[in-house]
């Protein structure tokens, strides 16, 4: 029913930034929490960020701290993710995830490779 379509992702250097974008159609996702999941190769995929649908809350794993931000869009169904100072351990696929109580949609992916 809930389609996500990620953006944003490529080639940077370490110390550089991108944003992602994740954009949704087939439902209204207000009351959704929405957040960003990444794997690398050989590794198993990790949560990066989230954001409540009650009051906009952020959170944010460990190691993206005070680097990266998550932010919703809610009269454009899209949340992003705004990634600064971005260090190699960072490249991965990312995943957007939209969650509705039991439920959850995933997107495709987008690649982002960080490297000198």
């Amino acid at each position: 029913q809930v389609q996500l379509v990620e953006s944003g992702g490529g080639l940077v250097q370490p110390g550089g930034s991108l944003r992602l974008s994740c954009a949704a159609s087939g439902s209204n996702l207000d009351y959704y929490s929405l957040g960003w999941f990444r794997q690398a190769p050989g590794k198993e995929r990790e949560g990066v960020s989230c954001i409540t649908s009650t009051d906009g809350s952020p959170y944010y794993a460990d190691s993206v701290k005070g680097r990266f931000t998550i932010s919703r869009d809610n009269a454009k169904n899209t949340v992003y993710l705004q990634m600064n100072s971005l260090k190699p351990e960072d490249t991965a696929l990312y995943y957007c995830n939209a969650r509705l109580f039991a439920v959850n949609y995933w997107g495709q992916g987008t690649q982002v490779t960080v490297s000198s």
